[in-house]
This record gives structure tokens, sequence and C-alpha cells, in this order.
């Protein structure tokens, strides 16, 4: 679908300004300029159903996240196709090391806390089905089954044995760098394809891991977020961060058979399987497993 249709359904009879905005590997995203305001529209990538995304959910998702002050405002979703469009967060990225300071971890914790807190969302994700659905998926379209797989699916049932089972809670569960953006005072989460009831733990995993903390800055982080800190919520914390690489990389791998786009991401699916490998390998990993 052309973003110049799709805008005019949207805005009909008004004068609109659109420019590609770079950054995305799933999607395609423009910032819409109409009347000297600006949005940003987002057109779902081929075949994204594949990869668990829901655009009804995810249109659900960013609106509670709105009414939470933590995600952008939506505008409008366009049917049947899917399309969001949200209001456009004028700010700035957070660098690397910006994020990793005490008093944004502690931003950041609050944040994730009032989600998990809030009102659920309808979709589910679990992320020890989903690498399994992403290997199925990545085998109908011709992929090979990566060697790393077997090893790394082991070790994921040790950790899924070890955590028994967990409250579903609503997450964002693709806490990257590039989700963060800084809107004055505040920190603004976008891209919520992926949110779904799940554990928690995944999404402090998923930003501990993607932002590279320290094991200082996991205790700020899990301290800020719940106040105290708990040996076995470090220990919950450690084991999930593997998941959320083993995701990551079974993504790279599923996006193999599904993508258009001009990406490496078998590279993508290597640099995240030889990451977990080096956290397996840990023997202070390996002791929480027993």
């Amino acid at each position: 679908m052309q973003p110049e249709k799709i805008a005019a359904r949207v805005w009909p009879g008004r004068e609109v300004e659109l420019e590609p905005l770079g950054g995305g590997i799933t999607n395609r995203n423009f910032k819409v300029t109409v009347g000297g305001e600006s949005f940003v529209l987002r057109i779902g990538g081929k075949d994204t159903a594949l990869l668990g995304i829901d655009r009804g959910a995810e249109h659900a998702a960013t609106s509670i996240a709105a009414g939470l002050e933590i995600g952008p405002e939506v505008v409008a979703f366009v049917e049947p196709e899917g399309s969001l469009v949200t209001r456009f967060v004028a700010g700035s990225p957070l660098p690397m090391e910006e994020m990793r300071r005490t008093e944004t971890l502690q931003h950041v914790a609050e944040m994730l806390r009032r989600l998990h807190d809030g009102p659920s969302f309808p979709a589910r994700f679990d992320s020890f089905r989903v690498v399994e659905a992403y290997l199925a998926t990545a085998a109908s379209r011709g992929v090979a089954t990566p060697r790393a797989y077997e090893r790394a699916k082991q070790t994921a049932d040790e950790i899924e044995r070890t955590r028994g089972p967990r409250a579903a809670r609503p997450c964002h569960n693709d806490l990257l760098n590039a989700n963060f953006i800084r809107q004055g005072e505040t920190i603004r989460i976008v891209d919520w394809e992926y949110a779904g009831m799940g554990d928690r733990f995944f999404d402090l995993a998923n930003f501990s891991v993607n932002h590279e903390l320290s094991d200082q800055q996991n205790e700020e982080l899990l301290t800020a977020y719940f106040g105290e800190l708990a040996e076995e919520d470090l220990h919950a914390l450690r084991l999930m961060r593997f998941m959320s690489d083993f995701r990551e990389a079974m993504w790279g791998v599923v996006q193999q058979g599904l993508s258009e786009l001009d990406f490496d991401f078998a590279g993508y699916a290597n640099e995240h399987f030889a990451r977990l490998e080096r956290t397996a390998a840990d023997p202070a990993f390996r002791e929480l497993l027993q």
C-alpha cells in the first residue's frame, strides 16, 4: 500500500507532506506533516504476522501505553491494512552511555513498573514458545536450522524449568536502544508491535542485555524497579538475558525467509548466538540452572 493513499484516507482533502524515516528493519515508517502538525505513519512489512505480530494488538498496546504516558499518542488505525498513525515524538535518541546512567536507569525502571502494573494487553508473548515458532516458520520458508539452535534450546528448556510458572504482565518485549526517545524531561518508548502479556523479567533482561548493562547497573535497575535488591530477582534477570538473545537470534533466522529488505539478517542472528553462547559459558550462569 502506498503511503500517499493511506495518508489521503486519514486526512482527506488535506495537503500532506511525507518524509521516509530510517532506522527500522521490519516496517516502513514515514513522518507526515499536516497543517503544521507532525505524525508518524507506520506501514507493516511483508508477512509480519509470521513474526508473531498482530497489528490490532499493536494498536491496542500503543493506545494503552499512550494512556500511561509511556508511548506516543495514537491518532489513527487504518484497517484492513493495519497501518498505525501516531503523533510524532519531537525529541532525540538516547545514547547508550546516557541509558546506563543511574538517573536514566531509575527513570526507565519507573516506566517499566508502571507498564507492568498497568492494563492488560490483548496479545501474549512467551519467549520460550516464540523461538520454537520462529524455527518452524523459518524451516517452512527453506531456511536451514542454525547449528547453534539445539544447544541454545537445551539451555532455554533448563531456564524454563528453573523459572517455573510466571505471572503474565503487560510487556513491551523489544526494548532496543532505538525505541527510546528523550522528549524534554521525560522518555517515550516507541514500537509496540511485539507487546503482549508475558514475563516482566524478559522485559527487564531485554533492556539490560540490549544496553549492555554491567552487574552494578543491573543491580541499580532492579533496585529502582522493586525498591530493594533480591538475589532471586538478580538470578531471574541473568537467566532471561540469555532468552532475550535467543529470541533475537531466531528473529534474525526467520527474517532470512521473510524479509525483502537489504539487511544482513544471517549476521545479525550469528551475533546474538555468539553472545548467548558467551553467557551460557559463564560458570556463574550454569550454577543458576542447578
